[in-house]
């Protein structure tokens, strides 16, 4: 598979010309940094706006958010430089298991350093930099995306200015401050059948042999926890297709092949282990601070919360207890059928909670 066949031709890519450290003590070299840009930086270098992406995801929010970005919506070129970058660890155009080691001149695969939120988040800082970024006027992402929101809220509070009339603030959505054993479980499940395929060969597959029927189930395993109950029931019930089989059945089956035409197993492991070891206490040396309360108490900027009624991966309670923590959150509602993945889904309504909360802040201190 190769992998570069799915970076749009507008991608540019950042180069880095010196070791990007680890959080667990590894560097790495050659680092690259896939990303996209859609309006211009101001002569301040305050207009940038960050959106992080999710799991499988790429830098092209345009894409997947398309409805989001133009004159009047959330994402507004005429006024803001907004910027999304493929993550580290991933397989569209940022360093991960599918890219060259420079030291051994093949693809790391299974041998890829071991890499948190954090060592996501210290990346895209040196990307802004690199850019010319001097501040943020909003952070923003779902599920995986929302994890870098709430860590560059901790790493980089000084990045994203704290004066609520400017309308700078953080908006993680559908997430939570640490991963749950319900995520943990549901995460290794579908590592295990990804390991479970003949072809994984303990992660050193070959590119023409790649465990893609491992890959597929644990896809399917996941899809079934992005959608909800009214979700499937409404749209597939107890239908069978023209095969003859359940038609939910048939659905999942063609999301499983799907993601094989365009992403890698190791690849999949990597940020699934990565999203495991989300939590936002662990380890805290900046701020110093050792109980998760106290360190979500320490987030200062105004902080939008974005929860999904229906989600049964990461429950609205996740996000009741951010926006309870966090003292300048307030918590919104994006209410649909269609689960965790109503963020990608549910566009229109979410324009609207993402507009009202910036005009929210931009209005004059009473």
């Amino acid at each position: 598979m190769i992998y570069s066949d799915f970076i749009s031709p507008q991608t540019q890519f950042y180069q880095m010309t010196v070791p990007f450290k680890l959080e667990g003590g590894e560097a790495l070299t050659g680092v690259q940094v896939a990303y996209r840009t859609w309006g211009e930086l101001n002569a301040q270098g305050d207009n940038g706006v960050l959106i992080c992406h999710a799991l499988t995801g790429s830098a092209d929010a345009d894409d997947w958010w398309e409805p989001l970005f133009g004159s009047g919506k959330a994402f507004n070129p005429e006024r803001d430089f907004i910027v999304c970058s493929n993550i580290l660890g991933s397989c569209y155009g940022t360093t991960g298991p599918t890219s060259i080691n420079p030291i051994t001149g093949k693809p790391y695969g299974v041998s890829f350093p071991e890499i948190t939120i954090r060592d996501m988040v210290h990346l895209q800082a040196a990307l802004l930099e690199y850019l010319g970024v001097q501040s943020l006027r909003l952070v923003i992402g779902g599920s995986l995306g929302g994890m870098q929101v709430l860590e560059w809220a901790l790493l980089y509070p000084e990045k994203v200015k704290a004066m609520p009339t400017e309308g700078c603030a953080y908006a993680p959505i559908a997430v939570s401050g640490r991963h749950s054993a319900w995520c943990i479980g549901l995460s290794e499940a579908q590592r295990q059948a990804i390991y479970a395929d003949p072809n994984w060969q303990g992660g050193n597959y070959t590119l023409d042999a790649p465990p893609n029927k491992g890959l597929a189930v644990a896809r399917m395993m996941a899809m079934s926890t992005y959608r909800s109950w009214d979700s499937f029931t409404s749209r597939f019930g107890r239908q069978y297709d023209a095969s003859e089989q359940f038609a939910i059945a048939s659905y999942l089956q063609h999301q499983g092949q799907k993601l094989t035409e365009r992403f890698d197993a190791n690849t999949y492991i990597t940020l699934t282990q990565v999203m495991d070891r989300h939590d936002v206490a662990r380890d805290r040396t900046a701020p110093n601070l050792s109980d998760y309360e106290s360190v979500l108490q320490s987030i200062q900027q105004p902080t939008l919360v974005v929860a999904i009624d229906s989600d049964i991966l990461y429950p609205p309670v996740e996000q009741q207890e951010l926006a309870n923590l966090i003292p300048n959150a307030q918590l919104a509602w994006l209410k649909s059928t269609h689960g965790h993945d109503a963020f990608l889904i549910d566009m229109a309504a979410m324009n609207e909670i993402l507009i009202s909360f910036q005009q929210s802040l931009d209005l004059p201190a009473s």
